[in-house]
This record gives structure tokens, sequence and C-alpha cells, in this order.
């Protein structure tokens, strides 16, 4: 399912639980600037190369909008869109004074020199310096991108407004990253699946973990989940898939990883189809890669009791709806992968402050906000009676799905509510 279609599904759903009036409703599904700027730079070759950027503002409510910018060959306006409305939801969730943006740029990073890299990162900057800024809108790396990039884009914009670290999070840690930062995602799935698992009293040692992704979120989790006793039986990542029914070594495995660049070929654990790694035996599923890619084609195969979501919208709606009929505890996406947005405050406030925290009270203020803020989802459960995911009963899903769809299946317009690019 179109990523921006289930986003705006799951909103809807909400929405009504909520009671909301429907101007709001509408209001908080439009978002407040879509940009759209063409890139062309020089390659290193000589010849002119042209991407397309895009830096979606949802809302600004609650505070400066803060997304990342990704760089992917499928960054595209509904994705970007999508991604820029849950961190709105994320944002309040996590109870941080920011509101919702994302951006990217259809490119793949792979192909592309580190000048090349650095040259499409300051036009895009250039393009875009006006409409980003400390208390304005706050990016942040995301897929393809990382502290370099963000130094470039924190370099370029100081160009037109002088020196600002704090218009960007997650960069290098000598240009005022916060420390813990490069775990913080991580981490916060660390805490979210412990404060779900106590909730049905249980622990994370001996629980039996399948991660999917072993980029910067997965390989953490991983790291961390171990360190508490959990037992890693199946990892993947672009390079493949190992899977080790006893648990996989993960410091071997990181090792492993640093030094060949994938999971591929690790000795510690038996080589895999990685299409089958979200439908292998365990006890507490992480997708920790792409969206979408629990659906219904697989849905009905997962055997975890228990799924967090630490990719973004990584579960479309129809596998929702399967999944809770087996009885799988889902836990979102926009509070299981908020710790990365939080600690991106904790920088934020850093460089506006000047005065830069230990790691270990970075760590402890993180604990704290994600222990509330699973508390007050719990809470909201409660008062509206719903899952975790804010579903409602069957017959009104039932209901509402009907009203989503238009003649042929396609998303009805009036209740997308999206705006169109010039």
């Amino acid at each position: 399912m179109n990523a921006l279609v289930a986003t705006n599904r799951n909103f809807k759903l909400a929405a009504r639980l909520l009671g909301l009036d429907s101007k709001l409703e509408r209001s908080l599904l439009i978002p407040f600037r879509e940009i759209k700027d063409e890139c062309t730079i020089p390659k290193d070759d000589g010849s002119l190369a042209s991407f397309v950027g895009f830096r979606v503002q949802h809302d600004n409510a609650r505070g400066p909008m803060k997304g990342g910018i990704r760089y992917h060959p499928e960054v595209d306006p509904d994705e970007v869109n999508a991604l820029a409305q849950l961190m709105t939801w994320k944002t309040a969730v996590a109870n941080i004074p920011y509101g919702g943006a994302k951006g990217g740029i259809g490119c793949d990073p792979g192909e592309l020199s580190v000048s090349e890299l650095e040259r499409l990162t300051r036009v895009f900057t250039q393009k875009i310096h006006d409409l980003i800024g400390i208390h304005t809108d706050v990016p942040a790396p995301d897929m393809g991108t990382g502290p370099q990039t963000m130094a470039w884009i924190l370099d370029e914009y100081s160009k037109f407004h002088g020196y600002s670290p704090a218009v960007v999070t997650g960069k290098p840690t000598d240009l005022g990253e916060s420390l813990g930062r490069d775990a913080a995602t991580g981490r916060g799935v660390l805490f979210a699946t412990e404060a779900l698992l106590n909730e049905h009293g249980k622990s994370i040692s001996g629980q039996r973990f399948v991660i999917q992704g072993f980029g910067n979120v997965g390989s953490w989790a991983a790291q961390l989940i171990h360190e508490r006793g959990g037992k890693i039986v199946a990892v993947s990542d672009i390079s493949g898939a190992v899977k080790n029914s006893k648990g996989l070594d993960i410091p071997s495995l990181l090792n492993h990883v640093k030094e060949k660049r994938g999971v591929k070929g690790f000795h510690g654990g038996d080589p895999i189809d990685p299409t089958s790694i979200l439908v292998e035996d365990c006890d507490i599923l992480i997708p920790a890669a792409l969206g979408g890619v629990i659906n219904r084609e697989n849905a009905n195969d997962i055997k975890a009791k228990f799924i967090i979501e630490a990719a973004n919208h990584p579960t479309d709606p129809e596998a929702d709806e399967i999944l809770s009929k087996k009885g799988v505890v889902i836990l979102p996406d926009i509070y299981a992968n908020s710790g990365g947005v939080t600690v991106s405050y904790f920088e934020w406030v850093q460089n506006i402050q000047g005065f830069l925290w230990d790691e270990e009270k970075v760590n402890n203020e993180l604990r704290t906000y994600m222990t509330k803020g699973f508390k007050d989802v719990k809470e909201m459960c409660k008062t509206h009676n719903c899952d975790l995911r804010m579903e409602p009963s069957r017959l009104e899903l039932t209901a509402l799905q009907g009203q989503l769809s238009s003649e042929g299946g396609k998303p009805n317009p009036e209740l997308i509510g999206t705006c169109h690019f010039e």
C-alpha cells in the first residue's frame, strides 16, 4: 500500500476515535508547506547531473518542524509526505516541542563520489536555506545520509545565516552532536521493548529476537538487546541474512559487518533467504529497514508474538488487521523508534544552551522519556478502549474502510486530503 495512503488511513481511524472535528482533521492531514527543487551539479567527469530534492514541512503547531533527510533512489513526494506526517505524531507521542518534517533527494548515494555528494548537499541547502532554521525546521540524518551530510548542511547554511550549530542534529561530535546520538534510536527501541514486555510480565532476557535491517538502528538494537540477555536468532541486511537458532554472537557479527560491510558470509550462523526473515520463528520481530515490508502477503506467516516497529511504517494496514486477529502485539513506529528524535531534541537544546551533557545523562533522560511515552500511550488505549495502534472495534473499522475507498478501490481524494506540487 502507498505509504501516504497507509499513514492517512491510520490517522483517520485515530481522528474518529478521538472525535476530532472534520475541519481540524483535514487541516492536520494537509502539510504546512511542500518544497520541490531541481538540484543540478557538475560530476567529477565534467558532465552535469540533475536530481530532485524534496522537503515537506507538515506541522509547526507544537514547535519547530523536525525530520530527517534521506538520499535514496525511491524518494518521492508521497513517501516524504507520509514520513513528515509521521514525524508530527512521533514528536507529540514523545512529548518534545517539535512538529514534523521530512526531506530527501532522489539519488543513489552509492553511485556518487564524496565530492559529488558534497556538491549535491550544498546545492540542496542553497535552495532551502531560507525555509529551514533553528526555530523553523531542523533537519537530521536519515537513510543514505549521516554526520558528514549534516556537517555540509551546517556549513552551507552558516554562509547565509552565521554559525548555527542547532540548525541540524546528528552532525559530527566536534560540531556539537550530542553524546549518545549515534545509538539513540536503537537504545530507544531497547527501552520501548522493555516497557512493552514489562507490561506482559516478561523481560528481554531469554526472549528470541529476529531483526530485519542491520544498519545503525538494527545493529545498535541487537547489541543492546544482546547485552540484556536477549537471544538474536536471525538478522538480515541488504547483503543477505543469517540465522542461528541458539543465538548469534552479536559482537562477532558486528566485527564481521564492519569488515565485510554486510552480514553475508558470517560463519557464526547459516545463510537464509533474506525474504524469509520476517517469518522466521521468534518471540519478537523487529523490522528496522524500509516501510511496507509487513503486508497481507506475509502477515499470516509471521510467527512472532510481538512486533517492535523500529522502521517507519513497516506494517501495512491490511497486515495490521491480520496480525490483530492473530493476537500479535504491535508497538507502533511513532513510539518505538522515537529515541532518535528525542536525543536529537537533547542535541538541539545543548547547542542552543552551549552546554554539553555527558552520555550518562543523555541515556538516563532518554529512558525517562521513553518510559513516560509508553505510559501515556497505554493510558490513551485504556481511555479509548483500543490497541496500541489505536485500532477501534472491527465493526467501526469495516465501516471506515468503506469510506476510505472509491470506485475501483482507489483512495478517495476527499478523505486523503493531500496537496499537489506546483
